[in-house]
């Protein structure tokens, strides 16, 4: 009993890490784009700390993963609840890079106006915000539904990714000289939707951790 009740603190332990690490990746993903919206080099320059943040977050959350599979012994139900957790810090973590990738690129424009407004770009970063919290909260609250759900948030993600996408190709065939800010513009479009995909791969783990079926994640 003992023993089962450490395990339990344990892993609430990791939960509540988990918890911190998407309030990171939250503010990250925020700051990327409104620095890209404001032009803020500073706000941009954050997200590098947001993003050292989140990778402490990973080394943490997989040293208390890995201490308990060694020192609870935990039985099959339990092993992939913490399994799941290991699997989910690496998508977190990624994001954190992607968000980091998408304030890089926000510093190397330069003064001019952009070649086209950036509201589907904001509703893409919200999306995916929510979609990240929301996986997280699936794993804590064991929620199938909430977790089920992030595949068909996704797709109003690659919605928005497309309709960029096909505006920006659209732009620089009407004026080649938008091909350079077109392509960074291009490259941030996609790290969102790659945000997207990995918040989907939070409910797969999600529900990996509750059925035991065997996750097909992306990329």
């Amino acid at each position: 009993m003992a023993r089962r009740a450490n395990y339990e603190r344990e892993l609430n332990n990791i939960s509540d890490k988990l918890v911190l690490m998407c309030r990171h990746i939250e503010a990250a993903i925020e700051k990327c784009v409104q620095a890209l919206v404001d032009r803020d080099s500073e706000l941009a320059q954050e997200v590098f700390e947001e993003e050292k943040l989140i990778d402490e977050f990973e080394r943490d959350i997989e040293n208390s993963c890995f201490r308990l599979l060694v020192m609870e012994n935990p039985v099959a139900g339990d092993f992939r609840e913490v399994s799941s957790a290991l699997r989910m810090i690496t998508d977190l973590e990624r994001i954190g890079d992607q968000a980091r990738d998408i304030a890089d690129i926000t510093m190397q424009f330069g003064d001019g106006e952009y070649i086209k407004k950036l509201e589907h770009i904001q509703q893409m970063a919200v999306i995916v915000m929510q979609m990240v919290k929301d996986g997280v909260q699936a794993y804590i609250n064991r929620d199938l539904a909430l977790a089920h759900s992030l595949d068909e948030t996704d797709d109003k993600v690659d919605e928005l990714f497309n309709i960029v996408t096909a505006e920006l190709i659209e732009l620089v065939k009407e004026k080649p000289d938008n091909a350079e800010q077109a392509v960074m513009l291009l490259m941030i479009n996609k790290y969102l939707e790659r945000i997207g995909d990995h918040a989907v791969n939070l409910g797969d783990w999600v529900e990996y951790a509750i059925t035991g079926a065997h996750p097909k994640t992306k990329g």
